[in-house]
């Protein structure tokens, strides 16, 4: 049941999966959303969305999902269903869309709300935040071309300025890893097809911070004023926000830098997009 006033309360306990920050959860169409009220007058929700390869209980939405409570913001971390079924392979792109519309369904579709989503989840976030009426979209490590040589389309999109030049060849140590996520990050594309997601991004509708490192191997989004599309860059950072010693920056660094970037953008958001 939502209350109206921007907080979730819903009956039930704490399930499996849950963090010690969670009040309750439930299911919803295969997924599993585990929710923490926010304390004190609430400002709003955020919903958390994961990438493909991990859940919303670590990273920087596992902060987020700690922080945002005592800022007035009620947290909703969403477990797609086949993480829940315990599958590997991601559900497709209109099914994982269409979970998180059921979710917000149950949710009594909060107001206002910010999607937050890793990668794949900063994908589906963009391509729901209109129907969903949300407020804005925060993306970590927005996917814009899977690893390797970028489309025809990718680079055309470079070339109108809406991205800065790819990053060179992921190292060995990272390759498997990246490959897998470029895999399983819920686009499916053909093998040998690698068609740049820009477009879902240029499409969200509604404010959009990305937060990307410069190491990323799936490619830098470029800001786009006109379609409030900002761009925060995490220095030495790569896709999973992993960072090198000669960089000088450990991972925890880099993760406390997007979270609280992020969470300031969110209070901002969620104070402008309230009646």
């Amino acid at each position: 049941m939502h209350t109206g006033s921007g907080d979730i309360f819903l009956p039930g306990t704490t399930t499996a999966g849950a963090s010690s920050t969670d009040r309750t959860s439930l299911e919803v169409d295969g997924a599993r959303v585990f929710l923490v009220p926010a304390t004190g007058a609430p400002a709003g929700t955020v919903v958390l969305l994961h990438g493909a390869a991990s859940g919303t209980d670590v990273g920087v939405l596992s902060v987020l999902a700690r922080r945002l409570p005592a800022r007035g913001v009620g947290v909703a971390r969403l477990e797609m269903p086949y993480r829940v079924a315990g599958r590997r392979a991601p559900d497709r792109p209109a099914r994982l869309d269409a979970v998180l519309h059921a979710v917000m369904d149950a949710l009594g579709r909060p107001r206002p709300v910010v999607l937050a989503g890793r990668s794949m989840g900063s994908r589906v976030a963009c391509r729901c935040a209109r129907t969903t009426g949300a407020a804005g979209v925060v993306a970590f490590g927005f996917p814009l071309c899977p690893p390797g040589r970028p489309s025809a389309s990718a680079k055309k999109d470079f070339g109108r300025g809406f991205g800065q030049d790819p990053p060179g060849r992921p190292s060995a140590s990272a390759k498997k890893d990246l490959e897998e996520e470029a895999a399983r990050d819920g686009g499916r594309e053909p093998r040998g097809s690698r068609p740049s997601r820009l477009p879902e991004l240029l499409a969200a509708g509604v404010p959009v911070l990305v937060l990307q490192g410069d190491r990323d191997t799936f490619g830098m989004p470029g800001p786009d004023p006109a379609r409030h599309i900002e761009v925060h860059v995490l220095a030495g950072a790569d896709h999973a926000m992993r960072t090198r010693r000669k960089d000088g920056r450990d991972e925890a660094e880099v993760v406390d830098e997007a979270a609280a970037v992020a969470t300031e953008w969110i209070i901002v958001r969620l104070a402008s997009a309230r009646p």
